[in-house]
């Protein structure tokens, strides 16, 4: 819980009413935003990469700043604070691990559930970017910085060949967990990153969504939390 110029009592904003943003929450210090498929979080290079969520935001909540981001072909919900001090908090809230957040993921093959009391399993393999192929990340004993994601299997669907799952990253590293699962040997349909053509082409999108985010507000130390349902 932080302390100073943040105010403890905090009445909710009302939410944006428009077509291009789906407001799921909105007070005077943070957003939360369910991005969809497709969308940038942030600006990208050339003129064709200037529509993102954030402008978005921004459109409507001009003191809106990121605090962390989702890959393009990534759906769900979004954390964006509202100003500096807000974009801190949040920011060292999410170096602490007091941010958690939950993702749905089908992903090829019968992945069997791990072999724990309560059905988690843990990945713990570090990751580096794949110089000669950026923006590509590998799997890098060596050169990878550490990253953990933790996993549930949810479901086997036998007609599709594909498993649907929980993720839960720990470490917050770029493509981690499409990375991971590949490195599972187990990547996500619909990645055309990660997975082979084949199934890549099982879906016409990305079957990753951050579904599940919970933190404590900031400012009144109150419980968040939000969810989110797949589209898929």
């Amino acid at each position: 819980m932080m302390h100073g110029p943040l105010p403890s009592h905090l009445p909710a904003a009302p939410a944006a009413a428009t077509p291009e943003l789906d407001v799921v929450h909105a007070d005077a210090l943070l957003l939360v935003l369910n991005k969809p498929s497709g969308l940038l979080a942030v600006p990208g290079r050339g003129e064709d990469k200037q529509d993102c969520l954030s402008r978005r935001v921004q459109r409507h909540y001009p003191d809106a700043l990121i605090v962390h981001r989702l890959d393009m072909a990534t759906s769900g919900l979004m954390l964006m604070a509202r100003g500096l001090v807000m974009q801190r908090a949040l920011g060292k809230a999410f170096e602490s691990r007091e941010v958690h957040k939950r993702y749905v993921a089908v992903v090829d093959g019968c992945l069997r559930p791990a072999e724990s009391p309560d059905g988690w399993g843990l990945i713990d393999l570090p990751i580096a970017v794949d110089w000669p192929r950026r923006p590509l990340r590998i799997i890098d004993a060596a050169l990878g910085k550490p990253s953990q994601t933790r996993w549930r299997a949810m479901a086997f669907d036998e007609a599709t060949h594909s498993t649907r799952v929980e993720l839960e990253p720990l470490t917050g590293r770029s493509h981690q967990l499409r990375v991971h699962m590949q490195a599972l040997g187990h990547p996500m349909l619909g990645d055309t990153l990660y997975a082979p053509e084949a199934v890549q082409a099982r879906a016409p999108r990305l079957l990753l969504h951050a579904a599940s985010l919970r933190l404590e507000h900031p400012a009144s130390g109150a419980l968040l939390c939000f969810e989110s349902t797949p589209g898929f």
